[in-house]
């Protein structure tokens, strides 16, 4: 009885299950992994580049601006379009706390004087360039008092006249001076966080004071 050539017998199947399918799963495992690794990478230097340049969550922990941003709030903080338009009256800015060592938590306020802004504390009322303006935002409507028995102030070149909207309980310019623009770090924009309280936070005017450095009593 004739026996099989070689050529005719089958080959037993690989016990391990190794062979050309197995090692081109591994090769796909392998592109996978890599393409989680590269997406992950990429999105965290993205967030890091996004936090240093564009914009950053800011909590806030001080009572001084109630009742615009309480205690626990969170809101989104811009620190790209101060490089291209200067802050103006009525922002919300964040800044390095004065006189604090680095790390500390940062103050939020509002600011009031621009650079060669004549800054005036008068019968509870802020007067700018011998202008009274309106400021609905005030907690309760609180008058604003001097602190420390200065009363007047010229805003310097490179710095801001900022209050807080909660004049009783605030640190703010009526007691460091106005701030150093280098130390801010950013306008607060948005308010995201209870989502029940989102909301971009409107930056008030005031009609009756003209540009910065204007004449004033």
């Amino acid at each position: 009885m004739p026996q099989p050539c070689d050529h005719m017998m089958e080959r037993p199947a690989n016990p391990d299950g190794a062979g050309p399918t197995r090692r081109v799963d591994r090769r796909r495992v392998r592109g996978w992994v890599l393409e989680i690794v590269e997406t992950v990478g990429l999105t965290l230097v993205l967030f890091l580049g996004i936090q240093a340049f564009v914009a950053r969550p800011y909590q806030v922990h001080q009572e001084s601006m109630e009742t615009t941003l309480l205690p626990n709030q969170y809101v989104l903080v811009d620190k790209l379009t101060p490089h291209i338009e200067p802050y103006r009256r009525g922002d919300i800015v964040i800044f390095a706390a004065p006189g604090q060592p680095p790390g500390s938590t940062p103050f939020i306020k509002r600011v009031i004087g621009l650079p060669g802004d004549r800054v005036a504390l008068r019968d509870g009322h802020v007067f700018l360039d011998g202008q009274e303006i309106v400021e609905p935002y005030v907690y309760e409507g609180q008058p604003t008092e001097p602190i420390g028995g200065q009363s007047r102030w010229v805003v310097p070149a490179g710095t801001l006249f900022v209050l807080g909207d909660h004049r009783a309980v605030s640190d703010d310019s009526r007691v460091f001076g106005p701030v150093p623009i280098a130390s801010v770090i950013g306008r607060a924009w948005l308010r995201y966080w209870p989502i029940d309280t989102f909301e971009v936070l409107a930056t008030p005017t005031y009609p009756n004071v003209g540009h910065a450095g204007g004449s004033g009593g």
